[in-house]
Order: structure tokens, then C-alpha cells, then sequence
């Protein structure tokens, strides 16, 4: 039985990418030796990493004076690298979900937090409109996409300062202006590739300009300096993040694989509002999820959510449960997503709400 992935992370990767990954794993490079083996100082890795940067800087239009850095510990080790590197004396935060509170705990050990705006009055349901980020901080911190929670900030938002991003669960699906970021950062496990690397994209004159000691492997001018090859960086998930990036470079680039997002997520959501049985747990269009699609059951048929998943198993649908936290039903439509899976699910849910 053919699967359709809605995992939230690690999630579907492309054919191409797993394809290619996999034969690599056989033989890299046409060096008689796998990817897993292979020396990161190898000429045949060098250049890995050399396109893998290239493309992302072509994708995303990164503009001169940023490093495009690959690094092991996930976005959770971002949240304390980010105020190690850039909080000199006050930084702003949106506080919009799990991973947005993590990231201010984290930074309320280096310097003063201006929580500028919460949504956790609602279970972060909603993207909070109307704040103002004070013109005197270092920074201003945002999580573009809340996966746990299906919102999203789809647009650049307009401040008087440098910003942050952790854009882990939606990078290249929507074109961003980098220009205004200090730091971009994303990991990969979503979008990109397998999980064991991150992305962060760096703006090289941002730094240095704190007075505390930092250690050097949480230092961004070590991996500047050393091209993400200061200590043994993750080798297979950058390779296969290349695989990726040369995918999403033939399909048309970022704002062909928005097209495609919104088309599927205007679809899924369009299903669940002309539903009689389900219902998204965000209400407002204008912050839900293209990336996330979260949804639960009816007041009156709440009782049938896990008869609803395992259903959906029947069908070939795998993660579809929502986080324990919100309960219900989480679909992550990630750019690898085809439109068929999509379709498979509606259908899913169309014939589940006929049968009951």
C-alpha cells in the first residue's frame, strides 16, 4: 500500500533526494566509497557543501555579506547562539508557540527579553497583530511557523530593528527579504532533509560586536571563518540537502513551491470548512499554516477522533495525529507533499463523515 507522509518532522523528503541519497550511500561521487564514509576534507565532499551553499544563497537571494553556515544541534541550540552572538543588552520577542517560548527562556539568560506580543491567551491559535517592537533592541526574534499549532507569519514583518528568524518548518515556501535579518535559521528536518543539520543564514558584519567571552563552537565567526568546517560537520543530511536544493532549483525555485503550497493547503482547508464533522482549530485565514494544517473533531464527535486515525491507517495515511499538546489532527503539507496525498486525505475524511 502506497504510504502519504504527514509527518510533522523528520517528515516526506522528494524522491529525488532520497533516491540520490541512497546511491550515494552505495557510492559517492564514483569514489568506490559511500557518503557515510567519505572524509569530509575529500575534494568530493568540498564540493558538496560548496553547491549546497551556492543554492541556497541562489534560492533564497541571499545578497552579499551573508554566510550560509551548516550545523549540527538543531534550532533549539540556535535559541541560545542567537542571544550568545547578538544580545548585547535587550532583545524582542513574539511569543507564538512552544518553540518561540523555548527560544526566550534561552535568552533571558544572556540579556533583558521584551516579550513583545503572546498568543498564549488562546492556546497560540492566532498570530497577534498591533505590537510594537521598541526601537532600542539589539534584535527582534520571530518563529515564522508554528508547527505544533498551525499558524504562520507569511511575510516579512516591518520593524524598526535588525530581526531573527527560526524558520525551520517553512523555509522554501515563500520568498523572504533577507536583507533584513541578522540571522535566519532553520532545522532541516522539514523542508530540506533528513534530521542532523541546520541551516542559518548569517550576516557576517552582525557579528562581534558583544563584550562576553563565547565558547568557540557557539561562535558564528568560527563556522564563517572555516566554511561550516571547523569540526566534522553532518555529513549525509547536507548531502542529502543538496539533493534537495537541486530539486526544488528544477521545479522553478521558491515561488513555484509556494504555488504548490498554496494550492494544497487551500484545498485541505477549504475540505475542512465545508465539513460537518471537522473543524480547524485556527479560524482566522490569515494566520493559518500553509506548512501545518491543524484540525480536530466536532464538540459532538470528539469520541471518534482515534477511530479517525486509524482509518486514515487503512488508507495509508501516517502522521496524521495531532500534537499531544493540542490533540485532534495535524497534516503537514511540506514541500515534498504531492497534491495526490492531499487528495487521498480528503477523500478519507469525506467517506469517515459519511459512514458516521
Amino acid at each position: 500500500m502506497k504510504k502519504h507522509n504527514f509527518y510533522a518532522g523528520p517528515s516526506i523528503l522528494s524522491q529525488y533526494t532520497i533516491k540520490n541519497t541512497a546511491e550515494a550511500v552505495i557510492d559517492f561521487a564514483n569514489t568506490g566509497l559511500s557518503i557515510l564514509e567519505i572524509s569530509h576534507r575529500s575534494k568530493e565532499f568540498q564540493a558538496v557543501i560548496d553547491e549546497a551553499s551556492a543554492l541556497v544563497k541562489e534560492l533564497l537571494e541571499v545578497p552579499e555579506g551573508y554566510s550560509v553556515l551548516f550545523l549540527g544541534g538543531g534550532a533549539s541550540l540556535q535559541f541560545c547562539m542567537v542571544p550568545f552572538n547578538l544580545l548585547a543588552k535587550k532583545a524582542a520577542y513574539l511569543e507564538t508557540g512552544t518553540w518561540a517560548v523555548n527560544a526566550i527562556k534561552e535568552a533571558r539568560i544572556f540579556g533583558e527579553v521584551d516579550v513583545v506580543a503572546s498568543s498564549k491567551d488562546a492556546n497560540f491559535t492566532y498570530i497577534p497583530k498591533g505590537f510594537v517592537v521598541p526601537a532600542d533592541v539589539d534584535y527582534f526574534h520571530y518563529t515564522s511557523n508554528n508547527t505544533i499549532y498551525g499558524t504562520e507569519i507569511r511575510r516579512d514583518p516591518d520593524v524598526p530593528v535588525r530581526m531573527v528568524a527560526d524558520m525551520s518548518s517553512d523555509i522554501f515556501s515563500r520568498p523572504i527579504d533577507v536583507a533584513k535579518y541578522d540571522v535566519i535559521y532553520a532545522g532541516a528536518q522539514k523542508n530540506l532533509a533528513p534530521a542532523g543539520v541546520t541551516i542559518a543564514i548569517v550576516r557576517d558584519d552582525a557579528m562581534g560586536h558583544v563584550d562576553r567571552l563565547i565558547p568557540t563552537m557557539l561562535d558564528y565567526r568560527t563556522h564563517i571563518k572555516k566554511g561550516s568546517m571547523f569540526n566534522t560537520p553532518p555529513v549525509l543530511p547536507i548531502f542529502s540537502a543538496l539533493q534537495t536544493l537541486r530539486y526544488y532549483k528544477e521545479l522553478g525555485g521558491v515561488k513555484e513551491l509556494e504555488r504548490r503550497d498554496l494550492e494544497k493547503a487551500h484545498k485541505l482547508y477549504d475540505a475542512i470548512d465545508d465539513s460537518r464533522m471537522f473543524v480547524g482549530t485556527v479560524t482566522d485565514p490569515a494566520d493559518r499554516s500553509i506548512m501545518n494544517v491543524c484540525f480536530v473533531m466536532k464538540p459532538e464527535y470528539k469520541d471518534l477522533e482515534k477511530d479517525f486515525v486509524d482509518f486514515c491507517s487503512t488508507k495509508g495515511i501516517v502522521g496524521i495525529k495531532g500534537h499531544r499538546s493540542v490533540g485532534g489532527f495535524r497534516a503537514s503539507l511540506y514541500n515534498a507533499l504531492p497534491m495526490e496525498s492531499v487528495d487521498v486525505l480528503i477523500d478519507a475524511m469525506k467517506e469517515f463523515q459519511a459512514n458516521h
